[in-house]
């Protein structure tokens, strides 16, 4: 039963990756970028939505993206111990 119960967990992440949109805050580090995500989040006894933001490292192949521009990121597979999210493209805005 215990190896059923894993098997499934391994398979309910294998399908799409998640994509998310932010702004780069910062361009400092050599093909790393950090994107921050910013949404909302609602209260689960007073319902009253809150921001909340997190911060990612993302691949920044050829550091053709910088601080202020907005980009969608895409997981992907982990490339060092913070990085597993991939800069997929500009935003326009």
């Amino acid at each position: 039963m215990p190896e059923l119960q894993l098997h499934y967990i391994n398979n309910m992440n294998q399908g799409r990756p998640r994509i998310l949109k932010g702004i780069i805050v910062s361009d400092k580090m050599t093909k790393t970028a950090v994107v921050e995500i910013k949404r909302l989040k609602k209260h689960p006894k007073y319902k009253k939505y809150f921001k909340v933001s997190k911060r990612f490292k993302a691949h920044n192949p050829e550091n053709q993206f910088h601080t202020g521009d907005r980009v969608k990121i895409q997981e992907t597979r982990p490339m060092s111990k913070e990085k597993h999210w991939l800069i997929i493209e500009k935003i326009n805005n």
